[in-house]
């Protein structure tokens, strides 16, 4: 088997890579740290392509596959992806050596701060999101997964504090490819760490944008807990029990769940959307939610709990003789009994919340995604024959039972509730899902 030595410490390749140290070695080879002669010295990434194969021939040819089908790399250009600057074959000592050159980063990778016991804050995991999804915006709109998303492949740059993204999957792709057709080895179990990859990828090699905003969430998990995954999965009950770590705002824990859904289909499908959610749903927005949500009844009581509140404020804020508190408690019963006789005069309109499903909707001042997944939920109601209102009773109780704070509430199409909203089509889904594995039996 072909197995070359490591390039010493010291060492110069061709008369412009000093090798500094090596930084690591895994089933493709190892990543040295080296400085650029012709660059002024400055630090760069050399990574191997050694893959243990069983003879030289074989190595060979996986290195011209791995040449032909690296330009791919050299077209990926962003601010917080390492520039791949060349590949480049040598020979050292009497080995042959075939190497990636790319730019080094100098920073902290982000398990670090699991190590050092660091635990983030949701409106830091947030912002980490919202700094990592366009880079994930991009490599997937070239056509790209990156299939190894974890906190020790992300690093907190030094100069911005920006998380760049390494160990680029780019690499392992090429790499894979080569490999594959001189190796009996499964591609699938090459590429992803156990943890962090979802099954669908571990275990059949299948993988698209959603494999990496599940491995995303995830690491938001582990920085927010410190816990590793598997400490949060019930695998028995195939459950995710994080809520028993730490306690997240219902939007943003809406978000995780939907990025950590078993099957595919039922995530996110665009690092896009996970953007647009959380840029439409700030940490200030979540606060106003929180706080809205203690306080906040079913129409017309917002009136009815305002006007309560007035009274209360002026009676305790003041030192009026008893005349006008009496004055005042009259005029805000007349008014209480005014607005309630108004309210049941009016003819009853149908609750959004109990309702999400029914031939009025999709509504149109929704997006376009979420008409699609309401128009999904009619449809496979109508294909099981269930009744509308048999159907959404069931999912308000299943909503109710996990936000009863929010059993008088009715949801509106407003983007504060649009968390909400994608809990409730997601319990509707998986109900769905088991009337239909019934139908099936």
């Amino acid at each position: 088997m072909y197995n070359p030595s490591p390039l010493p410490n010291g060492s110069v390749i061709e008369n412009r890579y000093r090798i500094v140290c090596q930084l690591g070695q895994g089933g493709f080879g190892r990543t040295y740290q080296a400085r650029d002669i012709n660059q002024g010295n400055e630090y760069c990434v050399l990574k191997e392509f050694a893959p243990q194969l069983q003879s030289t021939n074989h190595l060979l040819k996986a290195q011209e596959l791995f040449q032909r089908e690296a330009d791919i790399l050299f077209k990926l250009k962003h601010p917080q992806i390492p520039c791949f600057r060349e590949l480049r074959k040598v020979i050292f000592n009497g080995n042959e050596y075939l190497l990636l050159v790319q730019d080094y980063v100098e920073g902290k990778t982000y398990d670090k701060f699991v190590k050092g016991k660091q635990r983030f804050s949701e409106a830091e995991v947030i912002q980490l999101f919202l700094q990592v999804l366009p880079v994930l915006e991009y490599i997937h709109s070239q056509g790209m997964i990156h299939r190894d998303i974890s906190p020790d492949n992300l690093i907190c740059r030094k100069s911005d504090k920006l998380p760049i993204l390494i160990d680029f999957g780019a690499v392992k792709q090429v790499a894979v490819t080569a490999i594959s057709q001189f190796s009996s080895l499964p591609i699938g179990t090459q590429i992803g760490k156990n943890g962090y990859a979802p099954e669908e990828q571990m275990n059949r090699g299948e993988f698209s944008a959603s494999s990496d905003l599940y491995a995303l969430a995830l690491t938001g998990l582990v920085l927010l807990t410190g816990k590793k995954p598997k400490e949060l999965y019930d695998s028995y009950n195939t459950t995710w029990h994080w809520r028993r770590e730490i306690s997240l705002s219902p939007i943003f824990g809406t978000v995780l769940d939907k990025m950590l859904a078993y099957q595919p289909r039922k995530r996110y499908q665009s690092a896009r959307e996970v953007r647009q959610v959380l840029e439409g749903s700030n940490s200030s927005k979540f606060a106003s939610l929180l706080s809205r949500m203690k306080t906040r009844v079913v129409a017309p009581g917002k009136l009815l709990n305002s006007i309560i509140n007035q009274s209360k404020t002026r009676i305790n804020s003041t030192n009026r003789e008893f005349r006008d508190i009496v004055i005042g408690v009259g005029i805000t019963f007349f008014v209480v009994g005014f607005v309630w006789i108004v309210y049941k005069m009016k003819p009853v309109e149908p609750d959004p919340l109990r309702q999400q499903s029914p031939q009025s909707l999709p509504s149109k001042s929704l997006s376009s995604v979420e008409q699609k997944q309401q128009e999904n939920i009619i449809k496979r109601r109508e294909a099981l024959k269930i009744p509308e209102t048999e159907f959404n009773q069931k999912v308000d109780e299943l909503f109710w039972a996990e936000y009863p704070e929010l059993e008088k509430n009715r949801l509106g199409d407003t983007p504060e509730d649009f968390a909400f909203r994608q809990r409730w089509y997601q319990i509707a889904e998986e109900e769905l899902d088991k009337l239909e594995q019934d139908k099936l039996l």
